[in-house]
């Protein structure tokens, strides 16, 4: 085990990884009730998208653990999801073997950008402020997640626009949010004492604690011989007639056809870079040796080549057995703070889906007011990246910021990212910079552009 994940290497251990890919499980768990609840919606058997999902995790989990030995976990991504019930099957009307077509097909194509480099010379061409921005507004997002997830930050209409909704903090008057705040108390005192496996000890008490709330009580879930017994019906679904023989038999809507696989293909990318930028860097997984790689044109010669691959196989694998675009989750920051540093936290992390699968119940458990407070607290820890950004020089703060802080603000990591790149070209072309703005960067902010018009249009 320590020659194939390298861990004193990494300075690590078997038991700070196994307690690192555990935490990275509870902070993400939430997505195997989650999904399929959203994609059912379109008409897909409840217990197919359950059991599609977690095999979806194990699998992309593994690919990353084993093969890329960094510690990610992969699930189907939320706002993908909704992505593809609400926009793509809903409001463009696919039936949902055709959208899961789509997704698979957006897989394949992640694939070719990944293996002919294009996803390296994206990552290359970020000015560092940049970078550091996208870390720190990684930060921002989760922590925002996390209020989130517990109702602290709730939205009241306004009554004389009834489109708008106004933002407040919440009245701490429910159980869920006292438990939440016992767990933000223990997450913050376990932090600052560098106890070990501090933040799964939080999670484990924080659950407990909820018990007498009554906030964590045993989830309703199908058994897995009933999930088992639904998954053929989304199993290979893509490759029937109403799949993608289907997506391309009315030729008015191919162009329709390949804007929306455009869509998933963009955000699910560059969900992944930013995420792999956000807590990567930060924590030394991806090393100098690694961004040297990155000026390398040939096979898989570091971390960030083999991260990025494990990545791009995920999606086509998940919707053959019938779920949205999977996808590296951006929780995997809770685990990395927990000290997971190489791919045997991704195996412990895969370990715990696989069980999930017959303990659903239990696992659905685990409260999101003790999973929250972890969440806010690595939020914390991430925007630290923000101290190496010359907030004084307006040609860096207004790119930052949109790369940065936007990215909270419109709750999206792909978004936060687009508008980043846009603004870093605009300024560069005010101060008569552009010569310096590399290639990629004025083409993906271009492709940005035409994604916006796009979904304002379409």
């Amino acid at each position: 085990m320590e020659k194939f994940f390298k861990l004193k290497e990494n300075n690590t251990t078997v038991s700070t990884e196994i307690a690192a890919g555990i935490t990275t499980f509870f902070a993400m768990s939430y997505i195997i009730a989650v999904n399929p609840s959203v994609l059912s919606a379109t008409g897909m058997e409840w217990g197919a998208v359950f059991l599609a999902t977690i095999i979806a995790a194990i699998i992309g989990t593994l690919i990353m653990g084993l093969f890329a030995n960094v510690p990610y976990a992969q699930a189907p991504g939320m706002g993908l999801n909704a992505f593809f019930t609400y926009t793509v099957c809903f409001g463009l009307g696919f039936t949902w073997q055709q959208a899961m077509s789509m997704v698979f097909i957006c897989g394949l194509l992640n694939i070719l950008i990944t293996v002919t480099k294009i996803r390296k010379v994206v990552i290359k061409a970020i000015p560092r402020s940049l970078q550091m921005a996208i870390s720190g507004g990684i930060g921002a997002f989760i922590a925002y997640l996390g209020f989130l997830n517990v109702g602290v930050v709730q939205f009241s209409p306004d009554e004389t626009q009834p489109a708008l909704a106004v933002p407040g903090i919440a009245a701490f008057d429910t159980p869920v949010l006292w438990v939440f705040l016992i767990g933000l108390v223990l997450t913050i005192v376990l932090t600052v004492k560098n106890v070990r496996a501090g933040i799964l000890i939080a999670i484990v008490l924080t659950t407990i604690i909820g018990i007498p709330f009554g906030v964590t009580r045993i989830g309703e879930s199908i058994s897995f011989t009933e999930a088992a017994a639904a998954l053929p019906t989304t199993f290979g679904a893509i490759f029937t007639a109403e799949g993608l023989p289907s997506l391309f038999s009315d030729t008015a809507k191919i162009p329709l056809v390949l804007i929306t696989i455009f869509s998933f293909s963009m955000s699910d990318t560059f969900d992944t870079i930013g995420t792999f930028i956000g807590t990567g860097r930060k924590s030394g997984i991806f090393s100098e040796e690694d961004e040297r790689a990155l000026e390398q044109n040939t096979g898989f010669k570091s971390k960030m080549d083999k991260a990025l691959f494990a990545d791009a196989t995920a999606t086509s694998i998940g919707a053959i057995f019938g779920t949205s675009n999977t996808t590296t989750y951006v929780e995997s920051a809770a685990g990395i703070a927990a000290g997971g540093r190489t791919g045997l936290t991704s195996v412990i992390t895969a370990l715990c889906f696989a069980l999930s699968a017959f303990l659903a119940p239990l696992v659905s458990a685990i409260p999101s007011a003790a999973t929250a407070p972890v969440l806010v607290i690595v939020g914390c820890m991430m925007v630290s990246s923000f101290s190496d950004i010359d907030w004084n020089d307006l040609s860096e703060a207004i790119p930052a910021f949109f790369a940065g802080i936007f990215m909270a603000f419109c709750y999206s990591i792909s978004y936060g990212i687009a508008t980043g790149f846009i603004s870093y070209c605009i300024v560069k072309v005010c101060k008569k910079e552009a010569k310096d703005i590399h290639p990629i960067l004025v083409a993906v902010s271009f492709l940005f552009v035409l994604n916006f018009i796009l979904q304002a249009f379409v």
